[in-house]
């Protein structure tokens, strides 16, 4: 299975997973070491946080996207997509990914974005009263 697992670096997980521009793309299986088989850097107008408009997408050929924390639209946006998406407090992308395939992903509470922690432009609402 496809794995993409969001970065800034291509080092370690990025903590705003909507935000993220860069991907690192894993080929992935239980009992064997993911394998990096590219990387994904979108255009601004493409990150995952505005994805949720139906077009086709970079990241629509992953089942999996991992980060390090998401917004209750970016999960619905990746739902949406057919995409599971997974946050972690881990911080290395194929330690993340051997926990999620071995069900033991390292989570935190999701934090609670102010309104002002980005700006593309619209107003929306967050949380569970987002449409």
């Amino acid at each position: 299975m496809r794995i993409a697992v969001g970065t800034q670096d291509y080092r370690s997980i990025a903590t705003h997973g909507g935000r993220t521009r860069r991907f690192l793309v894993y080929e992935a299986e239980a009992g064997r070491d993911p394998v990096e088989v590219k990387r994904i850097e979108l255009a601004e107008d493409e990150v995952l946080h505005l994805a949720g408009d139906g077009r086709p997408h970079p990241i629509d050929e992953v089942a999996v996207v991992i980060t390090g924390s998401s917004g209750q639209g970016f999960i619905k946006h990746m739902r949406r997509r057919g995409i599971e998406p997974v946050t972690t407090t881990e911080t290395d992308p194929v330690q993340a990914i051997r926990d999620h395939l071995a069900g033991v992903v390292k989570t935190a509470p999701e934090p609670e974005f102010p309104h002002e922690h980005h700006d593309h432009g619209h107003e929306h609402a967050h949380g569970p009263s987002e449409g």
